[in-house]
């Protein structure tokens, strides 16, 4: 299609030429990027800017393209900036900034059998894993976990990266009733050889994920996603106890061993910004409401 004459072509920033809502809050965003595609690798995150007053967000990969050139996020939309991002981001438009691949990739070792684990949003970024995991030589068994099977995504492209896939749902719409441990419990019952488990999700899961390894000795290794700001370690919005260590999450993760992560710190982090989180997401919803009410008055004095 022709533009008009005089209008300018945006060609900043980074164009979506994919998107797929998978329930009324999460949503998947694919945007061009040859460098980072190729460059791309598991357990990595990108920070993105939607617009250039927008806030900086830290969301791990979903997945990546090096012949397409494309970067896949899946995105829920629960604060201010993934709700505008939900409204805002349609295929044709563009990111204003992506900064990334960061963080260290996952460590890929001699690892024969491995448990993917992956709940709620966290069955997103679980794939690249699993399928690294599986181009690794590794058996791979993925375990996702889903609220009900309205909320299922991915489970073509999970079969055909796991030998085995365990699929859980809190409902028992399809699956294991019940959370993701009870996957996990399923996969040691049939299988005694499991080199490791790595599993991605909200903090109390994984939290439980590493407490079901813990007395089976079993390597665990899960990805934290905590509030970040520049992605280079000088804020300290991301540090993590691990041990006796304090570590950064976006330059010394976002991998760590499960069994040595100190999740009720992490918590207890995480809802100290609650309120702050809270009161932006108001005033955002407040400036809709006056911007609808606006819209709506001038369109009453048009006609």
């Amino acid at each position: 299609m022709n533009q008009p004459a005089g209008t300018a072509v945006p060609t900043h920033g980074f164009e979506i030429i994919s998107r797929q809502d998978f329930s009324d809050v999460t949503y998947l965003l694919e945007f061009r990027h040859p460098m980072m595609a190729r460059a791309a690798k598991a357990g990595q995150f990108v920070i993105v800017m939607s617009h250039p007053d927008g806030e900086r967000i830290p969301l791990t990969i979903a997945d990546f393209d090096r012949e397409r050139g494309t970067v896949t996020l899946v995105i829920q939309a629960v604060g201010k900036t993934t709700k505008e991002m939900q409204q805002t981001c349609k295929v044709g438009t563009r990111l204003h900034a992506v900064v990334g691949p960061m963080g260290i990739p996952s460590h890929l070792g001699a690892s024969k059998k491995v448990v993917c684990v992956g709940g709620g949003l966290g069955v997103a970024p679980i794939y690249p894993q699993a399928r690294a995991q599986k181009e690794n030589g590794a058996y791979v068994i993925g375990v996702v976990g889903f609220r009900n099977k309205d909320l299922m995504f991915w489970e073509d492209k999970f079969r055909k990266v796991c030998d085995e896939l365990i699929i859980c749902t809190d409902d028992g719409s399809v699956g294991i009733k019940g959370l993701v441990t009870l996957g996990i419990d399923q996969a040691f019952k049939n299988h005694s050889d499991i080199d490791e488990v790595v599993a991605i999700g909200p903090p109390i899961m994984m939290k439980a994920c590493a407490e079901a390894t813990r007395s089976r000795k079993v390597k665990t290794m899960v990805s934290l996603n905590p509030v970040m700001v520049d992605g280079t370690g000088m804020c300290g919005g991301c540090r993590v106890k691990v041990g006796e260590k304090v570590l950064f999450a976006c330059v010394d993760g976002p991998d760590f061993d499960g069994h040595a992560v100190d999740f009720d710190d992490l918590m207890y982090r995480l809802g100290r910004y609650k309120p702050s989180e809270k009161e932006a997401l108001e005033r955002w919803q407040e400036s809709c409401r006056i911007r609808g009410d606006e819209a709506l008055a001038q369109a009453g004095m048009n006609r």
